[in-house]
């Protein structure tokens, strides 16, 4: 928290949102009891068996009045594919960009997750201080030595990767 300023705070409230397995859609400064619970938890209730049906249609409509309430319709999706599989994609309403991180390993790249992990948040960091407001200043992004990489990227998933230590 020492590292934000006010301004700071003031963005990511207004623009980061957080999946909960216990709690839903969050913002930063939302006041929450400490838990451990993964999405993947089963949970048995009359109206689900498990956790993504459970907050699937709740979530994905409090996304959908984030996405209208921010004026561009865009998602910048960095949650874990374990959080986001929560959400019904075809009944978001807004463009939908996926940044994955991925390391060379033997000359390939790939995803490592504890990496992938820092670098999700590393990016969240960086939204927060350069108030991005468009999606292509996402690819100024050089956070833990990952750069955007044109070549591995599709129309919504952009990927940036970094090289192996040699």
């Amino acid at each position: 928290f020492d590292k934000y300023n006010e301004k700071d705070f003031s963005y990511a409230q207004k623009h980061l949102r957080i999946l909960s397995g216990l709690y839903g859609l969050l913002r930063p400064l939302d006041l929450i009891q400490p838990y451990r619970l993964e999405m993947g938890t089963k949970l048995t209730t009359p109206q689900s068996k498990n956790l993504y049906e459970f907050w699937g249609s709740t979530l994905t409509n409090a996304l959908n009045r984030t996405i209208k309430n921010s004026g561009i319709q865009i998602l910048i999706n960095l949650a874990s594919n374990e959080y986001y599989n929560v959400v019904d994609k075809t009944a978001l309403h807004g463009r939908v960009i996926t940044p994955t991180f991925k390391d060379q390993k033997n000359g390939d790249f790939k995803v490592i997750s504890f990496f992938a992990k820092k670098a999700r948040g590393a990016m969240s960091d960086y939204l927060i201080r350069h108030r991005i407001s468009e999606p292509e200043g996402l690819k100024e992004f050089i956070g833990l030595g990952y750069r955007f990489n044109p070549k591995l990227t599709s129309d919504d998933n952009w990927v940036f990767t970094r090289k192996e230590a040699a």
